[in-house]
């Protein structure tokens, strides 16, 4: 019976605390596994990747022909870099780039090659719409 005294409950309680953890390390380490883990996508025969950005978190992370439907329904690829266009450097060359951006921009739809333009997209420019209180 020396489990009853205290030394024998401190190992039994040692060894709960120590089989627990590591059955919490085990189970939930994936959880917590490094968020820069970036999507993988299959490159074409010019080495461009390519895909659907759902799975991107940035646009770093996004591939550079992104899954898209054209205008007349064709399903083809827009180039990451004709969709997001030039990166501002500062918040007053965003503001100025997204003054004189067009009501509509069109950019061309490719095959997954990259070279064979299938299709256009379109892309629309927001407008903030004032919603006003029926109070």
């Amino acid at each position: 019976m020396w489990f009853k005294s205290l030394v024998g409950r401190i190992v039994i309680i040692c060894i709960g605390i120590v089989a627990g953890l590591t059955i919490g390390i085990i189970s939930f380490g994936p959880a917590f596994s490094s968020p820069s883990d970036a999507p993988h996508y299959p490159k074409n025969l010019n080495g461009q990747t390519y895909g659907s950005n759902t799975q991107a978190t940035s646009i770093e992370t996004e591939p550079d022909l992104i899954l898209a439907i054209g205008v007349d329904g064709t399903e083809g690829y827009i180039k990451s870099v004709d969709l997001n266009g030039v990166m501002p450097k500062t918040p007053e060359e965003a503001l100025e780039l997204q003054r004189k951006a067009p009501d509509i921009k069109i950019i061309p739809l490719y095959a997954v090659d990259g070279e064979t333009v299938i299709g256009e997209f379109k892309i629309y420019k927001g407008y903030p719409k004032e919603i006003k209180s029926t109070d």
